[in-house]
C-alpha cells in the first residue's frame, strides 16, 4: 500500500504540474479527489483491512491526499495568474495614465437652473408644457389681450420674420437710415401691417395659450424655453430664456399664487425664510397683476438674499384675465386660475453669483468649467444647490 501511494503520488503530482489551464486541472481534481476519483477509491477500501494494515494505509494515502490537493491549488493560482497577465496583454491597459487630466463635460448654468426649477415646480403637481419658438401673432399677442398699439407688437421690440415667408427675422438693425427711422415710429410698419405675421416669441406664454386649447381643466403647468426680443446690452441679449407657470380650475385664488411663489423662491435660493413682497403691478393677461421682490442686502457692494430690509425685484404674476381664459377656450364663469413668469438668466446670476449675461452665451470653456455642473449632479428639494 505504502509503494502504491508514492507511485500514486508521483503521478499525479506529474499530472498537475502539465495542466495546461484552469479546465485541465479541474478534471484532474475530479479524477484523483472527486467521489469517484481513484485516490478516493482507495480511501473507502481501508474497511477491508486489519487494524494494523488500516493505520498505516490511512497516513500513507491522507498524505496522499493532502500533497495532491496541495499541488492542485498551487497550480491553479499560477494559472490563474497567467491568465491576468494574458488579459492585460490583450487589453494593453495603461495604468500609469494621470488622473483627470482629459476632457470633462460641464452642464451648463441655464440646463442646471431649468431642471432646478422643474424639480420644485414638478413636486407642486406641475407638468411641463412645450411650444414652438417661431410663433403666430395670435398666440403671441392677441390671444394674451395684448392690444394692437401695444409697444411690444412693434418691430423695434420684437423680431418678425419676412412678409415673403423668407423666414428671415426683420428688425431695425437690418434696415437703412431712414427706413429704420420711419419704422421707429411706426411710419413704414403700423400694427395693421403686422398683425398675422409669423415671429419669434417674445415670451413663453402662448404655450399657456396652446395648452388651455388644447386641454380641460384642471391644469397645472410650467412653460420653460427660450425667447427673443430687439434688446442687446449687459442685462438684455436678443435671445434669453423663461420660464412661465399656469394653474387653471374652479376654486384657485390669489392665496394660493402667493403661497406657490413663497415655496418655490425659499427652495430654489435654499433660504427657508426669505421674504417676498407682492407689489401691484399691471399685465395685459393677469388681473389682477402684481411685481414679485424677494428680501436682499447690497451692503457694501455685496448682494445677499434673506431679510435684509431691501428688496430686488425676480418676476411678475397675476390672476389670469376672464379674456385671455376665453380666447384660450375656457369659460371664464367657471373657471379662474393665475400665471406668473420669470426670466431664467436672472434667477441662476441672483443664485450662483453670475455678474455678467453676456457671459451665458460667449461659448467659452473656462467660464462652463468655473460655472458649469457635474452631470450627473441631479438637481432635487434636498439638492438643488450645487
Amino acid at each position: 500500500m505504502l509503494e502504491d501511494a508514492r507511485r500514486m503520488e508521483k503521478k499525479w503530482l506529474e499530472a498537475v504540474a502539465a495542466a495546461s489551464g484552469l479546465e485541465a486541472l479541474e478534471t484532474l481534481r475530479v479524477e484523483a479527489l472527486g467521489k469517484k476519483g481513484e485516490i478516493s477509491g482507495l480511501m473507502k477500501g481501508l474497511g477491508a483491512l486489519t487494524p494494523d494494515e488500516r493505520k498505516s494505509a490511512g497516513a500513507a494515502l491522507n498524505q496522499l491526499k493532502d500533497s495532491v490537493a496541495a499541488a492542485i491549488e498551487a497550480r491553479k493560482a499560477q494559472l490563474g495568474e497567467a491568465a491576468i497577465d494574458a488579459r492585460l496583454q490583450r487589453e494593453t491597459l495603461d495604468m500609469t495614465l494621470p488622473v483627470g487630466t482629459g476632457p470633462q463635460g460641464r452642464l451648463h448654468p441655464i440646463s442646471q437652473t431649468i431642471d432646478e426649477i422643474i424639480a420644485i415646480f414638478g413636486e407642486m403637481g406641475f407638468k411641463v408644457a412645450e411650444g414652438p419658438d417661431i410663433e403666430e401673432d395670435f398666440y403671441n399677442f392677441t390671444a394674451l389681450n395684448i392690444p394692437p398699439d401695444h409697444p411690444a407688437r412693434q418691430m423695434h421690440d420684437t423680431f418678425y420674420l419676412g412678409a415673403s415667408g423668407s423666414g428671415r427675422p426683420t428688425n431695425p438693425a437690418a434696415l437703412g437710415a431712414e427706413e429704420s427711422a420711419d419704422r421707429k415710429f411706426g411710419k413704414a410698419a403700423t400694427p395693421t401691417d403686422l398683425e398675422g405675421r409669423k415671429l419669434l416669441r417674445t415670451h413663453t406664454s402662448p404655450v399657456q395659450i396652446r395648452y388651455m386649447k388644447s386641454h380641460k381643466p384642471p391644469m397645472r403647468i410650467i412653460a420653460p424655453g427660450r425667447t427673443y426680443r430687439c434688446d442687446s446690452d449687459m442685462t438684455h441679449t436678443p435671445m434669453f430664456h423663461q420660464v412661465e407657470g399656469l394653474v387653471i380650475d374652479e376654486k384657485t385664488h390669489m392665496g394660493h399664487l402667493k403661497g406657490c411663489l413663497t415655496e418655490f423662491c425659499r427652495a430654489f435660493f435654499g433660504v427657508s425664510d426669505l421674504p417676498l413682497r407682492f407689489r401691484p403691478s399691471f399685465f395685459p393677461f393677469t388681473e389682477p397683476s402684481a411685481e414679485v421682490d424677494i428680501g436682499c442686502s447690497r451692503k457694501g457692494g455685496e448682494l445677499k438674499l434673506g431679510n435684509y430690509g431691501d428688496w430686488l425685484e425676480i418676476l411678475g404674476c397675476g390672476m389670469v384675465h376672464p379674456k385671455v381664459l376665453e380666447l384660450g377656450g375656457v369659460d371664464p364663469a367657471r373657471y379662474q386660475g393665475f400665471a406668473f413668469g420669470m426670466g431664467i438668466e436672472r434667477i441662476a446670476m441672483l443664485k450662483y453669483g453670475i455678474p455678467d449675461l453676456r457671459t451665458f452665451f460667449d461659448g467659452d470653456a473656462r467660464w462652463l468649467s468655473h460655472y458649469g455642473f457635474q452631470p450627473l449632479d441631479v438637481p432635487s428639494l434636498v439638492g438643488a444647490a450645487r
